[in-house]
């Protein structure tokens, strides 16, 4: 018994060792039932804050990396909507704080979001932007708010990382 007790007891200890595995996200698609790996060995890894241009300008805007935030943000001034063809649309300046360079752009508002803040709630307006962003180039939706209270003029967040980025929060800065 007591052979049968020590066996036993070998087994469940070796059962709870276990080597460190890392596993490939699966993304379902729901308009398919095929799954999607995504490779995360491949994506590359950007810390807690990172450059991002806001094209055609040339000198980059430092974000705040936030994978809590469902979509990014941008320090807008000078907010004006208005209409155009029967659509709404807006134009806002965008000033960088570090190069002081400026750009007004005009964008069609492409949705609506509700924010949740702690004190309360925000309604902002979202437009989509080209941005580069550790060498790839693509458009991505932004809400358009005052930042000036905050360290950082953009807000990157879930939009934007996913499937594109690792986020490693002990590092900044890794991004050209």
């Amino acid at each position: 018994m007591r052979k049968f007790l020590f066996i036993l007891m070998i087994l469940c200890i070796s059962a709870c060792q276990s080597k460190q595995v890392i596993v490939p996200a699966v993304v379902h698609n729901i308009n398919t039932t095929q799954e999607v790996v995504v490779e995360k060995a491949h994506l590359p890894i950007i810390g807690e804050v990172e450059p991002i241009y806001f094209l055609p300008m040339k000198s980059p805007f430092y974000a705040r990396i936030d994978t809590g935030a469902t979509i990014s943000s941008l320090d807008c001034k000078d907010v004006e909507y208005f209409e155009r063809d029967g659509e709404k649309w807006v134009s806002f300046k965008l000033v960088n704080r570090k190069s002081k360079e400026e750009h007004v752009f005009e964008k069609k508002i492409e949705s609506a979001y509700r924010v949740r803040r702690i004190n309360e709630d925000e309604h902002r307006k979202a437009v989509k932007m080209d941005i580069k962003m550790g060498g790839e180039t693509f458009t991505a939706t932004f809400t358009i708010a005052d930042r000036s209270s905050f360290d950082y003029q953009g807000l990157v967040g879930r939009n934007i990382l996913t499937g594109r980025f690792i986020v490693d929060t002990s590092t900044s800065y890794t991004l050209n």
